[in-house]
């Protein structure tokens, strides 16, 4: 083996297995590691799974199907819900579900996102082995920066086994879901994988932008093309294909060796849907593992927000009577930095100068000044003036909307000072002419469009 024994191996190997291969059954857990299955495993059993684990976190994206939203920060520095950032959601997970060794994989303006981790993920415990860890590109093995998925994994190897972990949990930093990672590690040492990907079922139309896969009756992944024309579909379900999240539990010696594989390969991309996937099934062992509700047996809520269009519904989801994504779970919190803002403010009380929000999220340090609200998310030190009316909007922090302004179906970015009596949302031809309009009308609106200077909230 090209890698260096650790000490996790070095226990595996006296006991008689090689933690790279297909027959390592994982840390000695004091009962036989296969007797669960399904989510039925026993938590002990799971918990020193997710000890044993080290979750990289892809964040440096660019995002460019954003628009200019992500003109000055990476997707996963992009607000959402009112209070959160995306990157808060995988973290948040991994924490929840006991991997309390987490390293953050950065690249494209990813300023924003170091500061907001550095300010809001810093309470965990290092001297007990616990951080959440910033790792940005440094051309630490090549003279380039990150080609692919599989090359920003591949140049921070010497990291990785740093680790001495003996699963790495491999997850992109620009979806908005909540999983227990924990099920899905005890999942890939049961089937005695040498890789498992997190899967989807997902309607034909939309699995033309993912990864598909075709499994077998064990759920061995036998096929997989990376964002094909026509998706094959599940047997059986014409209408649904089995798509990947994104996610993948690799034994880390043979992610090591299948990287070092792929980067020799100089007609690779180095990506890990296009290239690492494809070459691993034929040889190897790569199992699917179906992302469910453990209450109901559907498939979970997961939502990839890379799009104006996207990201505004997923937004307007949560302002729902009882939505898809509850943020009110206090068994599974989603965990950010926020600053210590005073409570939201409504104020005047006069007809047709009432400050008041219908059907509404509204964060801390927002006033809203003798104006409607209906149907919006605010995020913090939002002010609306007198007499404007806001409405299926996400408005991002610090946002200023002047007196008898009118918005609709729009996102406004951080900092923008709507002016006096601006209309948006009401007329296509005029919004596209200052702002970018979605396919589904959705306007987005930000500094530079209005003529204003973009300066970034602290």
């Amino acid at each position: 083996m090209s890698e260096t024994m650790t000490q996790t191996d070095t226990g595996a190997a006296q006991a008689g297995t090689a933690p790279g291969s297909s027959q390592d059954g994982g840390p000695d857990t004091g009962k036989n590691s296969r007797s669960g299955a399904g989510n039925e495993q026993e938590p002990r059993f799971v918990s020193k799974l997710t000890r044993d684990t080290v979750a990289l976190i892809l964040a440096g994206g660019r995002g460019s199907r954003l628009k200019q939203l992500t003109q000055w920060r990476a997707k996963p520095a992009v607000h959402f819900g009112g209070k959160f950032r995306i990157i808060d959601f995988p973290l948040s997970n991994c924490i929840n579900s006991g991997i309390r060794r987490v390293a953050v994989l950065t690249q494209y303006k990813a300023h924003s996102l170091i500061q907001h981790i550095q300010r809001g993920w810093g309470f965990l415990r290092a001297e007990l082995g616990e951080f959440v860890e910033l790792v940005p590109a440094q051309q630490r093995i090549a003279d380039t920066w990150y080609v692919g998925t599989a090359d920003a994994v591949f140049q921070n190897l010497d990291i990785i086994r740093g680790y001495n972990a003996s699963y790495v949990l491999i997850l992109a930093g620009d979806h908005i879901y909540k999983m227990d990672y924990g099920p899905m590690l005890a999942h890939h040492v049961e089937k005695g994988a040498d890789m498992t990907i997190g899967c989807l079922e997902l309607p034909l139309e939309e699995a033309r932008a993912f990864g598909v896969m075709s499994v077998d009756e064990d759920g061995r992944v036998v096929d997989f093309h990376e964002k094909p024309a026509r998706p094959r579909p599940l047997p059986g379900r014409p209408d649904v294909a089995l798509c990947s999240m994104g996610i993948y539990v690799f034994n880390t010696r043979f992610l090591c060796e299948e990287l070092q594989r792929d980067a020799s390969e100089t007609a690779s991309s180095h990506d890990f849907g296009k290239d690492v996937i494809p070459a691993a099934i034929r040889d190897y062992r790569v199992h699917a593992y179906t992302f469910r509700d453990k209450e109901t047996g559907r498939q979970a809520y997961w939502r990839d927000v890379g799009t104006i269009d996207a990201f505004w519904e997923a937004n307007m989801e949560l302002i729902g009577v009882v939505p898809e994504l509850n943020l009110y779970d206090e068994e599974w919190p989603i965990w950010t930095y926020q600053a210590q803002l005073p409570p939201a403010k409504f104020i005047f009380d006069d007809e047709g100068r009432r400050g008041m929000a219908v059907d509404s999220m509204v964060s801390g340090g927002c006033i809203v000044s003798g104006a409607l609200i209906r149907h919006s998310l605010l995020f913090s030190g939002v002010r609306v003036h007198s007499y404007a009316h806001v409405e299926d909007c996400v408005v991002m922090p610090n946002v200023d909307v002047g007196e008898r302004c009118r918005l609709f179906k729009a996102v406004i970015d951080e900092g923008c000072r709507i002016p006096e009596g601006m209309v948006i949302g009401e007329d296509p031809q005029a919004d596209a002419a200052r702002f970018h309009v979605s396919p589904r009308g959705v306007v987005l609106v930000t500094p530079e469009m209005l003529g204003q200077e973009y300066q970034r909230v602290r």
